[in-house]
């Protein structure tokens, strides 16, 4: 398990200054400072090969947190061949150290701040197949089109 210490010490650290719609609150403004994901992910060796896009583009991560949050990210979403999204694990905001809280997933390009998930205690990623199915239409998890 990584530490706040150890994102902050292991990886180049990137700023984003963000707004975003709180439910409750109204617009939050923060500014968070922290590595790439898509940095401190690569690092592990996901499971496939960074040469093949496509392979790549398959590709989802799960953030799960200590505030009992989850978010859903696609690779491609992350990936600077596809989207490119500066999403960062956050060891600081607001000029405040995240190490008693622990990192944060912060997804600047978000309008609302839904998938912003606090005290990070896990990161899956994973390979993505569609269940086959006849014709061309769209397949619900229920199964109906």
């Amino acid at each position: 398990m990584l530490t706040v210490a150890d994102l902050r010490r292991d990886w180049a650290q990137h700023r984003a200054e963000v707004v975003f719609d709180c439910a409750k609150e109204g617009p939050r403004h923060h500014a968070f400072e922290g590595p790439l994901l898509r940095d401190v992910v690569a690092a592990a060796r996901p499971g496939f090969d960074p040469a093949r896009r496509k392979e790549r583009s398959r590709f989802l991560l799960t953030v799960d947190g200590g505030d009992g949050h989850h978010a859903l990210l696609s690779w491609a979403e992350i990936d600077a061949d596809f989207g490119g999204a500066p999403v960062l694990l956050a060891t600081r905001v607001d000029e405040e150290w995240l190490d008693a809280p622990g990192a944060q997933l912060v997804v600047p390009s978000d309008r609302c701040g839904a998938r912003y998930v606090s005290a990070v205690t896990g990161i899956w990623v994973g390979g993505f197949r569609a269940p086959r199915s006849p014709g061309t239409g769209v397949t619900h998890a229920s199964g109906r089109a």
